[in-house]
C-alpha cells in the first residue's frame, strides 16, 4: 500500500497569483489599502468589530499581551507579576510574550480527549492573583466557553484566545477567537488560509483596537484617528504626527501582498472548512472505538486543523511503532503542537508554576502525534490510513 499524505499543501491558485500581480503593478509593497480591506473583510467574516493584521500569529499573541499593559481599564490592565493560566500543551509563542512581559505563568494540564485545557483543573487553579486566562483552541477544536464563563463568574479575570490553529471553528454558533477580549489567528502556510506568513487579532473593544494599531507600527501615532483612546487627540498635521512615539511598540506590520492574498483566501474559507469537516466525519467514523488508539473529541464545531493519534494508556502500543508504520507508507507526522511545553529547557527562563500534575500533557508528549488534514477530499487516503492503523 502506497499512501501520500503531507502535513500541508498549498491552497493557492490563479486568484492569489493575480493578487500578487496587482500589488506589484501598484508599486505599493508596505502595508496599505489591501491590508486595510482584508482587515475589514476578516472582521465581518468573524463577526468582530475590528481586525488587525500582523506579520504572524506569534506577533498577534505578542500584541494581545502587550495591549493589556497599556489599557486604561483598571480591571483588565496587567502588571508584571500578575498570574496567567495557560494549558501545558501549546506552541511556544503562546507563552513567550507572557514571559517577556514579566507575568507569572501557571501551567494547567489538558483534557486527554479534547486536548484543550482541563476545565476542572482550571477551576481549581484560579487564585486571587489570577488576572488572565489564555485559552488555546488546539488543532481546530474550540474550548467549552460556556463552562469557562461560569468558572470565571464575576471575578475580574480577562480571557483571551490563541485561535491560531482553529480558524473557522465554532462554539454554540459563534466563531472561536471571538469569545475572549481579543483573539489571535494565524495565516501561515500550513493553516486554514495562507498569506505566506501572517496573523490577525480580532476584538470588539475600541480602545484595545487603537492600542494594537499603535503597537503594531513602532508605537507611533501615525495610524491612529485624530480623536483616539491612546492620546486623546492628535495633530491633523501629518508632519507633526508621523514620528511621534507614545507606546513601546514593534514593527510587526504585514506586507501589502499578504493583505491582497488574504482577501482571495477569505473568499474560499467556507469551502476549505467544509472539506476539512467532511474529511473529519470520515476519520471519526473509521477511528472511533479503536481499542488502542484515541482521537480528539470535538467540542462545538471543530475546523479540524489535523487529526491526532494518541496511543491509549496501558494499551501496550508505542508512538514509535505508529510513526514508523505511517511514515513508511508516505504519511507525514509531527508531535501534537509542542507536547508538554514545560519539558523544554526554555522553561527555566520563565517565572512559572505547575499546578498539580501534568499527566495528560506528559502522555501526549510521549505517545501522541498528528497527521495532516486538507482543504480537499481525502477519501481513499483516510480509508487506507485507517486500515493501516487497524493492524494494531
Amino acid at each position: 500500500m502506497s499512501i501520500r499524505l503531507p502535513l500541508a499543501t498549498s491552497t493557492w491558485d490563479e486568484a492569489e497569483h493575480a493578487a500578487i500581480g496587482r500589488v506589484v503593478e501598484s508599486g505599493r509593497f508596505t502595508m496599505g489599502a489591501e491590508v486595510q480591506a482584508f482587515e475589514e473583510e476578516f472582521a465581518r467574516a468573524f463577526g468582530a468589530r475590528h481586525a488587525v493584521m500582523v506579520n504572524s500569529g506569534s506577533s498577534a499573541n505578542l500584541l494581545m499581551v502587550a495591549a493589556l499593559f497599556f489599557t486604561e481599564e483598571r480591571d483588565r490592565r496587567l502588571r508584571r507579576g500578575d498570574e496567567v493560566i495557560v494549558p501545558a500543551v501549546s506552541w511556544s509563542t503562546t507563552y513567550y510574550p507572557l514571559h517577556q512581559y514579566g507575568l507569572r505563568i501557571k501551567f494547567v494540564d489538558i483534557d486527554l480527549e479534547t486536548l484543550n485545557i482541563d476545565l476542572d483543573m482550571l477551576e481549581e487553579a484560579i487564585s486571587d492573583r489570577t488576572k488572565l486566562i489564555f485559552a488555546v483552541n488546539l488543532l481546530g477544536n474550540p474550548n467549552d466557553f460556556g463552562r469557562i464563563r461560569k468558572i470565571v463568574g464575576d471575578r475580574p479575570i480577562t480571557l483571551i484566545e490563541d485561535n491560531c490553529e482553529s480558524m473557522g471553528a465554532e462554539f454554540e454558533g459563534r466563531k472561536a477567537g471571538t469569545f475572549g477580549l481579543m483573539g489571535s489567528f494565524s495565516t501561515f502556510f500550513s493553516h486554514h488560509i495562507s498569506t505566506m506568513e501572517g496573523g490577525v487579532i480580532v476584538t470588539d473593544d475600541e480602545e484595545l483596537h487603537q492600542i494594537l494599531l499603535c503597537l503594531r507600527a513602532h508605537g507611533w501615532t501615525r495610524n491612529l484617528p485624530e480623536e483616539n483612546r491612546v492620546t486623546g487627540r492628535k495633530s491633523p498635521d501629518p508632519f507633526e504626527e508621523s514620528f511621534r512615539f507614545v507606546l513601546p511598540g514593534y514593527n510587526v506590520r504585514p506586507l501589502e501582498m499578504e493583505g491582497a492574498i488574504g482577501r482571495e483566501q477569505l473568499k474560499k474559507l467556507n469551502g476549505f472548512i467544509a472539506a476539512r469537516r467532511a474529511n473529519a466525519d470520515q476519520w471519526v467514523c473509521r477511528m472511533s472505538g479503536h481499542p488502542r488508539i484515541a482521537i480528539q473529541r470535538e467540542t462545538g464545531t471543530s475546523s479540524w486543523f489535523g487529526f491526532s493519534i494518541v496511543c491509549k494508556k496501558n494499551s501496550g502500543l508505542q508512538r514509535a511503532e505508529v510513526r514508523q508504520l505511517l511514515e513508511t507508507h508516505g504519511v507525514e507526522t509531527r508531535p501534537i503542537v509542542a507536547g508538554n511545553f514545560v519539558r523544554n529547557p526554555v522553561i527555566n527562563c520563565f517565572d512559572h508554576e505547575i499546578f498539580g500534575r501534568l499527566a495528560n500533557a506528559d502522555h501526549i508528549h510521549e505517545q501522541g502525534l498528528f497527521i495532516g488534514n486538507h482543504h480537499y477530499p481525502l477519501g481513499p487516503v483516510l480509508d487506507d490510513i485507517a486500515d493501516l492503523l487497524g493492524s494494531f
